[in-house]
């Protein structure tokens, strides 16, 4: 099986078992998920969604977070971990969206990675999610999933990004982002995944590999 037809085969399988693509950080307003994004770096998504009610309840707008102090901001994202950094690079995003943006998001991934501390997966996750623009999110369970099923082989990022552009149908893209973490939780878990029971291993190179299926 081709690579092209394989993505397809990927997509459609993942619809069918999680109908519900939904991005697992929880926020209302565009610049909440940029932070949010920005905090669950090397931090569960769960954490973050704890530590953002009362975040989001302090500071409610981009304005508020551009004239915080960081070390109260540090106060508050401590559990999520390197909250020194995050504290930072929160405060400086929001000045620089204030000073040249006009407190709105950019609706470009080049636009939106000249932010401090904004990579090209937080940069992907909003110009997906908050405009409705094709995107690829690369975490590590897009990265890890597509690898398995031979779809790229790459564990770099931008790598793996530019490998499934063409693979697959940009409307589907983000979804597909979206149900490879559920589906990186629920069944292809990283260091016990349930081969057996995962729908993807149909079409998936490492299950057709391992079990010398042809």
């Amino acid at each position: 099986m081709n690579k092209k037809k394989a993505a397809l085969q990927a997509v459609e399988l993942l619809k069918a078992e999680y109908p519900d693509a939904i991005c697992s950080l929880d926020y209302r307003k565009p610049h909440e998920l940029m932070i949010a994004t920005r905090l669950a770096a090397q931090c569960t998504d769960a954490r973050v969604n704890i530590v953002c009610v009362d975040l989001f309840q302090k500071y409610q707008s981009v304005r508020d977070f551009a004239e915080a102090d960081v070390a109260d901001v540090e106060a508050i994202v401590k559990p999520c971990g390197f909250y020194h950094t995050k504290a930072k690079d929160i405060v400086a995003m929001c000045r620089m969206l204030m000073e040249q943006y006009d407190g709105v998001l950019p609706d470009t991934v080049e636009e939106l990675t000249k932010l401090p501390g904004i990579g090209r997966k937080t940069a992907n996750l909003v110009v997906g999610d908050v405009y409705g623009k094709p995107a690829i999110v690369c975490d590590t369970h897009c990265i890890r999933i597509t690898n398995l099923l031979g779809l790229t082989d790459s564990k770099d990022p931008a790598k793996v990004e530019e490998q499934l552009r063409p693979l697959l149908p940009p409307a589907e893209s983000n979804n597909f982002c979206h149900r490879l973490v559920l589906h990186g939780r629920a069944v292809c878990i990283a260091r016990r995944p349930q081969c057996d029971k995962c729908v993807l291993n149909v079409c998936c190179k490492h299950y057709q590999d391992t079990y010398k299926i042809k």
